[in-house]
């Protein structure tokens, strides 16, 4: 191995990921040549996220394996062969667009590892637009798929995504045109216009009420007497003037002697 140069391995980041040869194997993990300045160290605990007893059980010397970086110090770079999340909760929001592989299917959805702390759930809603009667209808364990985020829920680690959102939208086919059907006049209790007119009725005469209908029959008996006795009178001047007249005729004419 060359010289340790510290200045050299300082711009790593963490989370880079880099290839190595095991050199060296102890009790408590690896020394890994990464090809730089600065050794790199695996430790027991970050060679597998299952429990480890004994480091031989996982490596062997000359061994090459893909590491990702942790830290680094001024003497070594710390090392694990645990895959980094990609995603951190504090990172995940609303609408982004990740990448992962299928690898559960359910009833109600199919679950997606894109490099999250947990997967992430597609409902069966939200795999496809249209209807979707099952998961295994449009992907299968082990697809690589695209989908975008559409909520966080931090307190019960729960990431809920979108295959649907990244699809077009399906315009709805055009339903063909229906031939215009005859204007038909609406059915109403009067007749069309193009009929002709009925005469309107004579307007009917207000109905009278009890009282006004013997009022009205007190003024035609008190109209009937005043005609009476109107003629009664007649008749009477009439014959008192009959009379007059004869006693007149009678004085002057000349009597027989």
């Amino acid at each position: 191995m060359t010289t340790p140069d510290p200045s050299a391995a300082i711009t790593l980041d963490p989370k880079t990921k880099l290839s190595g040869k095991i050199v060296k194997l102890s009790l408590a993990g690896a020394l890994v040549d990464v090809s730089l300045p600065l050794p790199g160290v695996l430790h027991i605990s970050q060679l597998q996220k299952e429990p480890v007893n004994k480091v031989e059980d996982v490596l062997r010397e000359g061994q090459v394996v893909d590491v990702w970086v942790r830290r680094v110090r001024k003497d070594r770079i710390e090392l694990t062969m645990i895959q980094p999340l990609t995603h951190e909760w504090k990172d995940l929001q609303p609408d982004m667009i990740v990448r992962g592989k299928i690898v559960r299917l359910e009833p109600y959805g199919a679950f997606v590892d894109f490099g999250a702390e947990r997967p992430g759930m597609i409902h069966i809603s939200e795999l496809a637009r249209g209807y979707v009667k099952s998961a295994n209808d449009v992907v299968k364990e082990g697809d690589e798929i695209e989908a975008k985020v559409l909520n966080v829920d931090r307190q019960k680690r729960q990431i809920r995504l979108s295959m649907k959102a990244l699809q077009p939208e399906v315009a709805a086919p055009e339903k063909p045109a229906r031939e215009e059907r005859k204007a038909r006049p609406k059915r109403t209790g009067r007749k069309p216009q193009e009929t002709e007119a009925e005469p309107e009725s004579e307007p009917r005469e207000p109905e009278l009420t009890a009282m006004q209908i013997a009022w009205q029959t007190a003024q035609d008996r008190a109209k009937a007497r005043g005609k009476d006795h109107k003629a009664k009178r007649t008749r009477k001047a009439s014959a008192e003037q009959e009379e007059i007249l004869d006693r007149t005729l009678q004085k002057r004419l000349p009597t027989g002697g």
